[in-house]
């Protein structure tokens, strides 16, 4: 919940041609729905715009809420879904993840599928355990077709916004457990082909030594995204992949 429309549209025109080509490397703004439009249609050549929650149905009397069909008709290609804090402030569960992981498929939307453990969490060594049951609930019925149309984004809970990153170490070996996860699902070939990213204290820093590890497709970021020169700078940095 950062920026006014004066300050995302200011954003959006200093980073929109400062980018890399969109065929090397996928940079996405995932932004309030109270501006998707005005970025979609300012996002260029190799910017893209994605929504940071959605329903899981298609239309009711969901006061507030915004469906896949209404992304889809503002020419939005992406949605967050199961971010820690909507899990945590929002009651979302893995079974609503799961209805809006394929309601976003059915509308074309490539959905960002979040999943991580806490710090009582990790401490117990229970961090592949959990991560696998979110992973298994995430892509329940949702075909070995669509599987290449999610993304999946490990953000460990204790590491978001505190500062504390996992080591770039910590992070690969939880994206190979969730990429063993897909294995077991669709088989070495598919879960091999699944963007897995990571997410949390993801900053310029830092961004290097976890993109240089095996599994890890990409990033995840919050507030280091935030001004200009930081966002350009870890999109840049995934061309070193």
């Amino acid at each position: 919940m950062h920026k006014t429309r004066d300050e995302a549209l200011e954003f959006v025109f200093a980073v929109n041609n400062n980018v890399p080509e969109k065929e090397v490397v996928e940079t996405v703004i995932c932004t309030p729905a109270i501006f998707l439009r005005d970025l979609v249609k300012r996002e260029g050549e190799n910017l893209r715009v994605g929504a940071q929650t959605m329903h899981e149905l298609d239309q009711g009397a969901y006061t507030g809420e915004i469906s896949a069909r209404m992304l889809r008709s503002y020419g939005v290609d992406y949605v967050v879904i199961g971010h820690s804090e909507r899990r945590a402030y929002y009651n979302e569960t893995d079974e609503s993840v799961n209805k809006k992981v394929i309601q976003a498929v059915k509308h074309q939307l490539t959905p960002i599928i979040c999943v991580g453990e806490s710090l009582d969490i990790r401490e117990a060594g229970t961090t592949n355990d959990f991560v696998k049951e979110q992973v298994e609930k995430a892509y329940l019925n949702v075909s070995s077709s669509d599987v290449l149309k999610t993304v999946v984004a490990y953000e460990p809970i204790w590491a978001i916004g505190t500062g504390r990153s996992a080591t770039p170490e910590q992070a690969n070996d939880t994206i190979k457990a969730i990429r063993d996860v897909l294995k077991g699902l669709y088989g070495a070939s598919i879960a091999n082909q699944v963007r897995i990213l990571y997410g949390g204290s993801v900053k310029p820093t830092n961004v290097d030594d976890l993109l240089a590890q095996s599994d890890i497709d990409g990033a995840l970021v919050g507030g280091a995204s935030l001004e200009p020169e930081s966002f350009i700078a870890l999109a840049n940095a995934a061309l070193k992949k």
